[in-house]
This record gives C-alpha cells, structure tokens and sequence, in this order.
C-alpha cells in the first residue's frame, strides 16, 4: 500500500505504539488541542500505508489512556479531563458559605505546646521513613479495627490521603486501568483518577453504602482498583452496614488480587461502626487514615496500612531521606492524639458535628424535607429542582451550598437532584432560615 499525502494533522508511525506517541507529542506541542478531531481510521491507515487495524489499535491506545475519546459521528477527538471542583473553595462573596465541608476551627487543638515539645530533634538523611514512636502508636491505632497483630501490621506515612490515592495508584495500577469509585463521589478521589490518566468506573450507592450490583458490575468490566469510603462518606454521610459489608467482601473473594483501598477519613470522629472489606484472604489492600478531620487540614499526615507487597512499592516512592514526610510533624502529630485533653477535645468535636446535624435534618424536615440519618461534616440534601437551579436560587438568597453535580463520577449523569450542606457551625435560627430558604428554592 502507497501511502497517500497527508490529510490531517502530521501523524507518523507504522506501529500502534509509535503513532500513539506521535499524537501524544503533537498534544504536547499544542498542535492538536482538546476538541480537534483526528483522521478516520481508514484515512489514517491509508495516509500511513498500515492495516486498517493498526490505526484501530493506536486510537484504542490513545483512548484507554485518556487522550481522546470517540465522539460517534464527529469521530475520534482530542479531550482534556473535566475540571474537578475543589474543596473548601468558593469564588462567591458576600453570602454565607455552607457549602466548604470544613471542620469547625473551635475544634482543632492548638498545636504550639506540643509542638514546643516536639522540636529540637534533628533527623538526618538515612533515617527511617516511619518515626519509630508514631509506628507504634500508627500500628495500634489501624490494627485494633481490622483484627490484625499490631506488632506484625506494616504501615507507610504519607502527605495526606490525596498524597496516599496517588501513590498506591502509581505503585500498582498503570494509567489506562479501571478504578471503581463510588458516585457520587469525593472530590478528592475523583480528581486523583482523572490527573493520573485512569478510567472511573462509577459505583451508586444506597443507604448503606456502595452497592453489591454496581460493584459487581464494575468488578466484571475489569476493574484493577476499588476506592471506597467505610464510614462518613464525602458528600453523602453514608456509612458501610454491616451486612453490606458482608456481602461486598462476598464478591471481593473471587478477585483478591484487586488493589481494595478504603478512606477512613471521619475516624476518630465518627459516630458510626467500622466495617472493613479487607478480608483475611484478600491480597492487595490498604487502609488510610488522615487526621485531617480532627487535628486541621494543615496537618497533612494519613496513616497507611497496607499488604507487605503494597508496602513494599510504597516504599520505593517513600525513600529515606529523599521522599519521606517531615518527622517533626510526624512526632506533633503523636503528641497531640496521645494527650487525654486533645482526645478529649476530638470526642467533643464528634458529639458535636453528629448533634449540629442532627438538628438541622429536624430542622429540614419542619419544612418537609427528609434526609436520612448520616454522619460526617456536611449533609446530603435531597431536592426537587435540579441542583444548579436550586445552588443560584440559594445565592441569590444569600447562602452558597454545594451542587450534586460537582461530586458525580459518571459522564454524561442526569442531573443532580441533592446538594451539599455544612451547617454544623450555625445556630437554631441561622438553621432554621437556611432550612426555609432550601424550601422556598426548590
């Protein structure tokens, strides 16, 4: 076959792999952007003089790597992740925001004399990653809950649970490879998945947690990673009963070497059991824990317990000395959650968000609004109307709620029909006329 003159952008390669690459650089160069389309697969073939399979088998490449997307009629196009909402961030002034799922600052301990405490101790290049004191409490602290030897169990330190998402994506999944999340989902797991180039298979969920059907299905699609969230989960306050935890991990035994990954973000706050998927048979596995929640999103720590294999990778990106996380706020971090007064001070803060809440569902429900019982920051509330059209109605009232629509995983969703609240720092009547205004917008 002659190959003919060019009839599009400058494609080269005669194999999947090299005319993959070679729209990867024309991207990178700017010369194809998101929403241009690439060749036909039969003009392409016949530009390059390859197999019409050939052409089939570089765009499929290019697809499951998250650089272009078929458009059916419009054919194959370039595309660019959609843009992940952000936490705790509004660009809106002059009306309330009870949309950020920030913990109440009351609530987080001051630091300074533990901190005091703490400092003065160098660290030097070839120490552990791990400080030895907050191994052992680390150790206690994940062991008791999945029924493990604490002496045996082996846990990693990293920046935060978004910095834990991605580093045991990087260890043990490749970009391209599917990831079931639950939908809606946070935010935090949706953008680490769409940055790192991987596929999401979305998961709905119930009243008691992700579904056995959805996660069955995404299980027999081939997903390599499940992500979900035990207690607490970010925007919808459902937690795992129980028996559905009994029936997930049912359907995990027959895929134990899939990486299970399980947020436990509310911990320590949480006014709800912990049942955990990681079963004994299971292979691949990590449990995290930040203390973001209880001791201030400043303090980026996230405890990782893991499989020994899973550790081991993470431990190649966690290297001594050259990718650890700061000793120093290893050590504070200790020091706070082993002082009976900052323990003291965290059950406080948990009795309080679960009572906060549980006067606003009641104050919802004055005004016929019904949410279920749940736990966590925020509120998952149902509405009539469409999510935007109730969030602008809301502004234009003067409160900034939180869409359904930023948190949801799957393209091309419905339209939301809940939104997001943070009410647990307002008073009786502050909740009671946001209460009224969520009615009157719908």
């Amino acid at each position: 076959m002659t190959p003919s003159a060019p009839t599009g952008p400058h494609i080269v390669g005669t194999t999947a792999a090299e005319i993959s690459d070679s729209v990867r650089r024309l991207v990178d160069r700017g010369v194809l952007a998101p929403g241009d389309a690439l060749p036909p697969v039969r003009a392409l073939a016949e530009q390059l003089g390859i197999n019409r399979n050939t052409a089939v088998a570089a765009y499929r490449q290019l697809a499951t790597s998250g650089v272009v997307a078929s458009a059916g009629r419009s054919g194959t196009r370039i595309v660019s992740p959609d843009p992940v909402a952000q936490e705790g961030f509004s660009r809106d002034d002059g009306a309330r925001d009870v949309g950020a799922g920030n913990p109440d600052p009351r609530f987080i301990p001051d630091p300074s004399r533990a901190l005091a405490q703490v400092a003065g101790r160098p660290v030097l290049y070839g120490s552990p990653v791990v400080d030895p004191g907050f191994e052992g409490w680390a150790r206690a602290f994940l062991a008791s809950d999945l029924g493990l030897d604490a002496d045996a169990l082996r846990v990693t330190v990293t920046s935060g649970a978004s910095d834990a998402l991605d580093r045991l994506f990087t260890a043990l999944l490749t970009p391209g490879d599917l990831v079931a999340i639950e939908d809606p989902g946070f935010l935090t797991g949706i953008h680490t998945l769409r940055i790192g180039g991987y596929r999401a298979a979305p998961v709905p969920l119930d009243d008691e947690g992700m579904t056995a059907d959805g996660l069955r299905a995404a299980l027999d699609a081939g997903a390599r990673a499940v992500v979900l969230t035990p207690r607490a989960q970010n925007p919808t306050g459902v937690s795992l009963s129980a028996e559905r935890a009994e029936e997930l991990r049912a359907i995990l035994a027959d895929h134990p070497y899939v990486l299970l990954v399980e947020d436990d973000h509310f911990s320590l706050l949480s006014r709800r059991g912990f049942h955990s998927l990681i079963a004994p048979g299971h292979e691949r596995w990590a449990l995290v824990r930040s203390v973001s929640k209880f001791l201030g999103p400043d303090m980026n720590v996230a405890l990782v317990a893991s499989d020994a294999h899973t550790t081991d990778r993470l431990g190649m990106r966690l290297r001594p000395g050259t990718a650890w996380v700061s000793h120093l706020l290893q050590r504070l971090v200790l020091a706070l959650v082993t002082d009976d007064a900052v323990r003291a001070d965290i059950e406080r803060a948990g009795v309080h968000y679960s009572a906060r809440n549980e006067a606003f569902r009641a104050a919802l429900a004055r005004h016929g609004i019904s949410c279920p019982p749940s736990d966590g920051l925020s509120i998952w509330v149902p509405v009539t109307a469409p999510a935007q059209s109730v969030t602008a109605r809301l502004r234009d009232r003067g409160w900034i709620v939180r869409s359904g629509d930023e948190f949801r995983v799957a393209a091309h969703a419905d339209p939301s029909h809940h939104v997001r609240v943070t009410a647990h720092e307002l008073d009786d009547d502050a909740q009671e006329a946001l209460a009224a205004a969520i009615a009157a917008s719908m």
